[in-house]
């Protein structure tokens, strides 16, 4: 199954592997010094440097398969038109008035400090295919929002 990412959320992952990788040589490094401590059997350091072992390759190859399925999306043929994936969108709650731009990314780039939510939360699927001035209603786990589409951008 292919992995959709902005050319950004690629190179993240890229620099991402490529620092977990460079922590390898540590991590064996901590093996080899638990090991050397001798019995094994009752050895917490080892025990410990094996499992950070096993997370950080856990991690790296989860990483990898990622990026193997990646398609990088072309944000050449965005437009504004209609809400679609990448678009930064600013939304009026209507219930309380307030203003909130999102940018609406894959899963894997999601991340609400920078702004950026998922096409798969609630909020952004609901808003997928309206248009600037369009009351758009979203059942949430909250209960129902109401908003309307004040600017769609790329």
């Amino acid at each position: 199954m292919a992995t959709y990412l902005t050319q950004e959320g690629y190179d993240k992952k890229m620099k991402e592997l490529s620092e977990l990788e460079a922590q390898r040589p540590m991590i064996k490094q901590a093996i080899a010094e638990a090991r050397d401590k001798g019995d094994l059997s009752e050895n917490a350091e080892y025990d410990a440097a094996k499992e950070a072992q096993g997370m950080l390759e856990m991690k790296i190859a989860k990483i990898k398969e990622l990026i193997a399925s990646a398609r990088i999306i072309d944000d050449s043929k965005l437009n504004t038109d209609v809400i679609q994936l990448l678009n930064k969108v600013t939304i009026k709650n209507l219930k309380n008035n307030m203003v909130v731009t999102y940018t609406i990314v894959t899963e894997n780039e999601a991340n609400i400090r920078e702004g950026k939510i998922s096409s798969a939360t609630p909020i952004a699927q609901g808003l997928m295919g309206h248009k600037v001035g369009d009351i758009v209603k979203v059942q949430a786990p909250v209960g129902q929002l109401e908003f309307e589409v004040i600017k769609i951008e790329i």
